[in-house]
């Protein structure tokens, strides 16, 4: 065994693992530190990884031979080779130190692997004052009904087909979103249903795709979606329309919960804190 959890455990201060990234508290182990290793070394995808429901093969490794595991600090570096490379090291331990000697590995490992981008993943906990960059919330279907919500939501394909078609012209207006890469999945009949809320028979919003799966420990998780409204539709309340579906959904196709991930103090930040998900933690990414 590579790492000593009496020595990673102390420093985990929100439950985030390289190349998997968030994961249920519950769940978090040495072993999923030590299958990202395995993984390493075979490429292969873990069973649990939620991007295995993409399909292809894995993009971000572990880079193993470069990982500093020590009682007061670990650092583990990964390897991204699309676009033009990037090497992030996330880098766990309480000093502020940490930060800087990850800055150091990040920029030397880019050079060694000719990676454009070099950055640090600094994992920060629940009360983290003046947080920036990512929190990590999760949404407990087990503590109350989940109601379907009144509103003009429904699956794509419930829509009739001229409100369907108008989804690829909201797909590419929401391309930074990543509903131009949903869109393209739901082409190819590669992922689960997606939401939409419709006004005049155009698609103006989504949230998908809908998808249960066991995570680590074979709890049903449900998976992440990708959730966009047009500008010009915000502030009548579509987004929290739409989000409640989805938990609805969820909920009553066995997921026990969700992890999602946000940016702090954005609209959708706002809209999950404001339902009363619980704050798990935070990362915050810097260029090194």
């Amino acid at each position: 065994m590579f790492f000593h959890w009496d020595w990673l455990r102390p420093q985990l201060t929100a439950p985030i693992v390289p190349t998997l990234g968030p994961v249920h508290p519950d769940a978090l182990s040495v072993d999923l530190f030590e299958d990202i290793l395995r993984a390493a070394d075979t490429g292969d995808f873990l069973p649990y990884d939620k991007d295995r429901r993409w399909g292809g093969e894995k993009d971000e490794t572990a880079l193993r031979s470069d990982v500093v595991h020590q009682p007061e600090r670990t650092l583990i570096p990964t390897l991204t080779r699309r676009g033009r490379g990037t090497v992030k090291v996330f880098a766990y331990g309480h000093h502020d130190g940490v930060v800087n000697e990850a800055a150091e590995l990040a920029a030397k490992l880019a050079a060694q692997y000719d990676a454009f981008n070099a950055k640090v993943v600094r994992p920060l906990g629940p009360d983290t004052g003046s947080p920036r960059g990512t929190r990590i919330q999760l949404k407990r279907f087990t503590d109350r009904t989940c109601p379907n919500p009144d509103g003009p939501v429904r699956p794509v394909t419930a829509w009739p087909a001229a409100v369907q078609k108008t989804f690829g012209p909201f797909a590419d207006t929401m391309a930074a979103d990543g509903l131009a890469f949903l869109h393209h999945q739901m082409q190819a009949d590669r992922c689960g249903p997606v939401l939409a809320a419709v006004v005049d028979d155009r698609i103006v919003g989504a949230i998908g795709p809908m998808e249960v799966r066991a995570d680590a420990i074979g709890r049903p998780q449900l998976m992440p979606q990708y959730f966009a409204v047009l500008p010009d539709a915000r502030g009548q309340g579509l987004g929290r329309t739409l989000w409640r579906a989805a938990m609805h959904w969820g909920q009553t196709h066995g997921a026990a919960y969700q992890l999602l991930q946000t940016e702090v103090d954005g609209p959708s930040d706002q809209l999950c804190q404001s339902e009363g998900l619980a704050t798990l933690g935070f990362s915050h990414t810097t260029r090194a």
